[in-house]
């Protein structure tokens, strides 16, 4: 396993090229690990997170066809559908979360609040962000709690939005 690691990598690193002053072109390190991402909510970094998921858009393209051209189809689209992102984090003593779905659940009018979601390389620097406008709190959801289990209670919290703004460096 180690040697097709290693040859993997070499054959990547082998891929790119190199400036005339020995640099790895730009291209070759715009790559950021999974783990390395924090989430602002109102501008306001809220809580640290392990895991971010759902974050997608969907389009429906519906073909169709017309009379005489037999090699090709027409396709129209339909509404964008942006699916449901879930956060999740550590229980702590910071009840944000509940707070945001307990105002839902009392008023019956969800607070819409602004979410950016960053990743960023080694360095810290910002390569990639997803600002979803006007999320609300879905679902909220506790952890399982076992007696014999040593490992840390995550909640999770999951949100909808109306809109999403992708924006990247360089």
């Amino acid at each position: 396993m180690v040697n097709s690691y290693n040859g993997a990598k070499a054959n990547l690193e082998n891929a790119y090229s190199q400036t005339a002053d020995g640099r790895m072109t730009a291209h070759a390190l715009n790559y950021v690990l999974s783990n390395c991402f924090y989430v602002e909510i109102d501008n306001n970094i809220t809580a640290c997170f392990s895991e971010c998921s759902g974050l997608s858009v969907d389009i429906p393209a519906e073909p169709h066809f017309e009379g005489g051209q037999n090699n090709r189809q027409h396709l129209l689209i339909g509404q964008a559908k942006f699916s449901e992102v879930t956060l999740k984090r550590g229980v702590t003593n910071d009840l944000t979360f509940w707070n945001w779905m307990k105002k839902t659940l009392e008023t019956q009018s969800p607070e819409r609040r602004n979410v950016n979601i960053l990743v960023f390389d080694r360095a810290g620097e910002t390569m990639q962000s997803w600002y979803l406008h006007n999320a609300i709190a879905v679902k909220w959801a506790a952890p399982a709690l076992q007696a014999d289990a040593d490992s840390v209670a995550i909640e999770e919290l999951t949100l909808a939005y109306e809109g999403i703004d992708v924006s990247g460096r360089g």
